[in-house]
């Protein structure tokens, strides 16, 4: 493992305030060093380059001192740029723990630009989890990074099909004269609207439509897998998706996001043709913490009870009467009788794991329940599914129509891969997988994800022809990438550990001593109890992080009158806003309060006075209770190992980091850490979680 020496020391007593700017924290004030600038490297020198664009007297410290500002240079910032380039000279892999501040982005995006100058051809995927992250790479630090270098590279960022208007089904829709394949009545003005703006729209995506589109409408008029007949289209010449395709093949560098590059690389995996993304020379995984859970997602089997219903009554809803196959016949008549039937045959099917799930309702919040034998469900759903797969498959190769059987040809394929996903399913046919149902909007699924992702990574991703750089700011337990590299199958590379530009006097840990712990009867209204005075340390402008809905909802209730009577706005996940909205709300009201659970610990930036607190209610150990956990952690024991040790303990561990995290975003950001869970103090564990902070510790809270 690489690492660099600890911080060089910084008058950071006497820096300058922050300037707003996009530049304000990757820039130097180079009066403040006595450092004599490298002289520029020459024209073939990929590593040089890099290194000296992050180095006093490079690129960007010279923009900064042009345009008058005075920020830092951060030496671990031309460390990563430096590995990363070393690792692109070699075709070699790597992994980087970055810190917040270290400004990671321009780090890792520096070497892929001059490399695209020196070397074109296959573009680079950049591959983050969140919109936040894609946004910002490519409205802000591409942009700005195309005018700093001078390089005339080319980007774009890479959606799935879903996101585009297809022209073929739009005009296909819109000609049929009685609208009976629309899914509502009602929906003919949104059609009309949808069809003026394909006129004039030159992306024809989804989200820059001046309005949101109703979901089954453009569920019927978006591009989609297995409905595209390709060159042969009519419309092929102007089709919105294959220019989209067309400029990432041309791109140096093509930005996704995980479950487009995951599913895209299940594809390759399987040999299906027809992948999602350009052929690509070099892998970028940003916000790579999560790898492993996306991984598990989209490599195993996924069969949704909502997705099911989408294509019967695309086909035909009884419900409405409405669907391709409304048309007069008796062809037609039979097959819109055997939907109804089939339609029936689900819900029952579906009802057996809904009422399995309802069973397990206290564990993990009743979400999700694995199933270990099929011994007590009943397979009622595959014959009459293949009885309509034979009839629609007959009807389908009869019509003359070209687009209505290709709509047909699509739904047929989808029945197809449910029947085989199905027998695969119940059968359980797959070795070294969980099987198990999860509650999703619009009823259940049922999932089958694989346990040897390690295994399935290491072929497929980590021994290929091309360099996989992944960084995050939290990868390393106790100091070192072990933990983070078994578990997704890493080799054949190094690893790279910077510290924290961050100063230890930026925030304060307080540790609550006289809470009960969480396995005690009185540990939640103890809880509640306490969360008053930790919000009034810093008048609102908190995180509360819970680890569970339930703890959550309880405490959201005990403490509206209070958040009330101090005039905290109290935000609660799962309520009419969506995550975004509570952002925004939280960002934009500086003595809000918001009540988070899983999806705000990681991926959450909020710079600022309006994120002064962070406080974690319990610590974050996976839910023995989830399926994936407990498959990995039986996994673990069946090979010799120890489950807590090797995967409960330094999966929490990250947990915390990435929650405690949220906090400084920034130099100029102070706060505290409340840790309202004593087993820091009483565990024989609970040192790692302290020492996994850079901030000292204080009593009481």
């Amino acid at each position: 493992m690489i690492q660099i020496p600890d911080r060089i020391p910084e008058p950071s007593d006497n820096l300058p305030e922050s300037v707003e700017s996009l530049l304000d924290d990757l820039s130097f004030d180079v009066d403040a060093y006595e450092i004599e600038a490298p002289p520029p490297p020459p024209d073939d020198g990929l590593i040089a380059e890099s290194e000296h664009f992050f180095s006093p007297g490079g690129i960007l410290m010279q923009t900064a001192r042009l345009e008058q500002r005075k920020c830092e240079f951060r030496p671990q910032q031309l460390a990563m740029a430096r590995e990363i380039a070393v690792s692109l000279c070699n075709g070699a892999n790597l992994v980087v723990e970055a810190p917040t501040g270290v400004g990671k982005s321009f780090a890792y995006l520096i070497p892929l630009i001059y490399r695209a100058a020196r070397r074109p051809g296959l573009p680079t995927v950049v591959t983050t989890e969140t919109i936040h992250l894609q946004e910002q790479l490519v409205r802000r630090d591409l942009p700005l990074l195309r005018q700093l270098t001078g390089v005339p590279f080319k980007a774009a960022l890479a959606k799935g099909k879903s996101h585009f208007l297809c022209l073929r089904r739009l005009t296909m829709l819109a000609a049929e004269k009685n609208g009976m394949m629309l899914p509502a009545a009602s929906l003919a003005g949104e059609l009309s609207r949808i069809v003026d703006w394909a006129e004039r729209s030159l992306s024809g995506e989804r989200d820059e439509l001046p309005f949101r589109p109703d979901p089954l409408l453009w569920q019927q008029i978006c591009c989609e897998s297995g409905n595209c007949p390709g060159g042969a289209c009519r419309d092929f010449h102007r089709c919105f998706y294959f220019k989209a395709r067309q400029c990432w093949a041309e791109a140096d560098i093509v930005v996704a996001n995980h479950a487009l590059f995951f599913t895209d690389l299940a594809m390759r995996n399987e040999g299906s043709p027809g992948a999602l993304l350009p052929n690509y020379g070099t892998v970028v995984i940003d916000e790579a913490h999560s790898l492993e859970d996306n991984a598990a997602e989209h490599l195993g089997l996924h069969l949704s009870r909502a997705a099911l219903f989408a294509t019967l009554n695309r086909l035909f809803n009884p419900d409405n009467a409405r669907g391709l196959l409304i048309r007069p016949g008796a062809e037609e008549l039979a097959l819109r009788q055997t939907i109804a039937s089939v339609r029936d045959e689900a819900a029952i099917f579906y009802r057996q794991f809904e009422e399995f799930l309802h069973e397990a309702r206290n564990e993990c919040d009743g979400s999700a329940r694995r199933i270990r034998s099929m011994s007590g469900f009943e397979d009622n759903l595959s014959a009459p599914l293949k009885v309509l797969h034979r009839l629609l498959f007959d009807y389908t190769t009869a019509q003359d129509q070209a687009d209505y059987r290709t709509e047909l040809e699509s739904k047929l394929n989808r029945i197809g891969d449910f029947i085989n996903g199905l027998e695969i399913f119940m059968a359980m046919k797959q070795a070294k997988t969980v099987y198990y149902v999860q509650y999703e909007r619009g009823g259940v699924s049922l999932q089958a994800a694989p346990l040897n992702v390690a295994e399935i990574l290491n072929r497929v991703l980590f021994h290929q022809d091309f360099p996989v750089i992944l960084s995050s700011a939290t990868l390393t337990v106790r100091g070192n990438f072990d933990f983070f590299c078994r578990r997704i199958g890493f080799d054949n590379g190094d690893t790279l550990l910077l510290d924290s530009p961050f100063s230890r006097d930026q925030a304060t840990i307080r540790v609550s001593r006289t809470i009960p712990e969480p396995t005690d009867r009185d540990y939640l209204p103890a809880l509640a109890g306490e969360l008053p005075g930790c919000l009034d340390l810093t008048g609102g402008k908190a995180f509360v992080l819970f680890t569970s809905y339930g703890n959550l909802r309880y405490c959201a209730a005990e403490l509206r009158d209070h958040c009330r009577d101090k005039r905290y706005r109290l935000l609660i996940q799962g309520e009419e806003m969506t995550r975004s909205q509570l952002l925004d709300t939280f960002r934009d009201d500086v003595n809000s309060v918001l009540f988070g659970t899983d999806s705000f610990w990681t991926g959450v930036d909020v710079p600022g006075e309006s994120l002064s607190n962070v406080i974690i209610t319990k610590l974050p150990f996976p839910s023995p209770g989830n399926p994936l956990v407990e498959g990995r952690c039986e996994q673990i024991t069946a090979d010799g190992g120890n489950a807590f040790r090797d995967y409960t303990l330094p999966a929490a561990l990250l947990r915390f980091r990435q929650g405690a995290g949220r906090l400084i975003r920034s130099r100029n950001d102070r706060g505290i850490i409340c840790i309202l869970d004593r087993r820091v103090l009483t565990k024989s564990y609970g040192r790692a979680f302290l020492d996994a902070l850079p901030y000292p510790l204080e009593f009481p809270v």
